[in-house]
């Protein structure tokens, strides 16, 4: 059977760890060209190195999208790189501490989180969705994933990351509305607690869950697949795929008995 992604060229943020790598990875696997990108330059070269030793066409870019300017400089070194862009997503997001809540997170904090999440969010949609308009005659139709959270509409202790993450949630909807006309489909995806990467799970934490367990990055890419793969998700837009195991059934906010 054909490869789901086949012709297309993707960027990916966040991508030299947990749901960000996986994706890069799910996608590469299906014929995607990829482009990574991560602040961490070690781990993001060793994901591509790691795709290419596996025979996919995939590249590193170091890039701190919390930095002025770095969201269009990262977005043109891509297009640079694959000639053409079919498919961005957004990923990255700093890691998050416990102690960073809502009466303590310092105003430093708060904006590299919303700088990263929506800000860079925002200016590589924008780009993305101008070149896809440009170029859409020329390949695969255009398609965009944020990648939000449960804490898009459930409050964490944690206001710089729940409300950058609802944030995109809304510029995604704008961005799929306003881009559907040219046949430019945008969609989110929200997990819920996934080991690994900017999340440490407490095993615990499994009680809460109906599917028993701790979801894996791997879970999220599959959801991604789906969605950005025109044979499933074609008539797909403006909507959030949740890939929790049923977390959000619960008030899980309150630790297990």
């Amino acid at each position: 059977m054909e490869q789901l992604l086949s012709g297309d060229t993707a960027l990916v943020t966040g991508a030299g760890n947990g749901i960000g790598r996986a994706i890069a990875e799910a996608m590469a696997a299906e014929g995607a060209r990829v482009v990574l990108a991560d602040v961490n330059a070690e781990g993001g070269e060793a994901a591509a190195a790691a795709l290419r030793a596996k025979g996919h066409d995939a590249r590193f870019i170091a890039c701190d999208l919390a930095q002025p300017g770095a969201a269009s400089a990262l977005f043109a070194a891509a297009v640079a790189t694959l000639g053409r862009l079919s498919i961005l997503v957004h990923s990255a997001s700093p890691r998050r501490m416990e102690s960073d809540t809502a009466l303590a997170v310092s105003a430093e904090t708060w904006h590299r989180m919303v700088s990263v999440n929506l800000e860079a969010g925002f200016m590589l949609g924008q780009l993305a969705g101008q070149h896809m308009q440009e170029t859409a005659t020329s390949g695969p139709r255009g398609r965009m994933l944020f990648v939000t959270s449960l804490h898009a509409e459930t409050p964490r202790n944690l206001p710089h990351y729940s409300a950058s993450k609802a944030g995109m949630t809304m510029l995604m909807k704008e961005f799929a509305r306003a881009l559907g006309p040219a046949g430019i489909r945008v969609n989110a995806i929200a997990p819920g607690a996934i080991g690994g990467g900017g999340f440490q799970a407490n095993p615990a934490l499994a009680a809460k869950i109906p599917l028993g367990r701790i979801g894996v990055a791997e879970d999220v890419a599959r959801m991604a697949i789906g969605v950005l793969a025109e044979r499933f998700a074609r008539y797909v837009t403006g909507t959030t795929m949740v890939v929790d195991g049923g977390l959000a059934l619960h008030n899980w906010i309150d630790p297990p008995a």
